[in-house]
């Protein structure tokens, strides 16, 4: 599978929301190409280098990314909104002559899922705490003064807190943790035990019991 490649300072999950503001001319490109056809693109951690310039070098593990909502709120700058879709591993690169980074890469298989154990209770009841909170603000930001596609729920729909890799997912998005070790956390193929990783951290600080 042959894809482009979005390079950046984040990890994107399965199942996880990728809002973008988009103004380079390759990436322009890259994403009104997958709008025409409908398909993805990668995302992947910079491994070495930065987003903006001369172009980097990925980490060998990122996620697929479809554009579901898009908007051009002013000539050269495009906002996107992606979903996460299935991990895959980069195989090899090819950079364009605008810089832009193709990656053949190999489909991961996905998690072996599985209900929320009764260990793990308390990471979904914390993350439902959380997505109450967002709606909440979302919701009054929304009655205020109106919100872009890049203002709206960090989490989409639907929400699946029965389901250990959803939520391991989610939490992993938003722990203040290094990204190399959330990109490690993205590139575990077993949903308990990066569960079990979350539900450890929560505890030593206290976040849940």
């Amino acid at each position: 599978m042959d894809i482009p490649l979005f390079l950046l300072n984040t990890v994107l999950f399965p199942g996880g929301a990728l809002p973008l503001r988009i103004f380079e001319t390759r990436y322009m490109d890259m994403a009104r190409g997958c709008l025409r056809t409908g398909t993805p693109f990668g995302v992947c951690l910079i491994a070495r280098g930065q987003e903006v310039g001369e172009a980097a070098e990925p980490e060998t593990v990122g996620c697929l990314a479809t554009i579901d909502l898009w908007d051009m709120p002013q000539l050269g700058l495009l906002h996107v909104r992606a979903r996460g879709g299935a991990r895959f591993r980069v195989q090899a690169t090819t950079r364009q002559p605008d810089g832009l980074l193709r990656g053949e890469v190999e489909l991961i298989e996905d998690d072996d899922d599985c209900p929320i154990g009764e260990q793990h209770q308390p990471c979904a009841e914390l993350l439902q705490r959380i997505i109450d909170d967002l709606e909440m603000k979302v919701g009054a930001r929304d009655e205020d003064a109106g919100s872009g596609i890049l203002d709206g729920m960090p989490f989409l729909e639907p929400y699946r807190l029965e389901s250990s890799t959803w939520v391991g997912n989610r939490l992993c998005e938003v722990l203040p943790i290094p990204l190399k070790a959330r990109q490690k956390l993205m590139e575990l193929d077993d949903a308990r035990t990066r569960l079990d990783i979350v539900s450890q951290y929560l505890r030593q600080h206290a976040v849940i019991k």
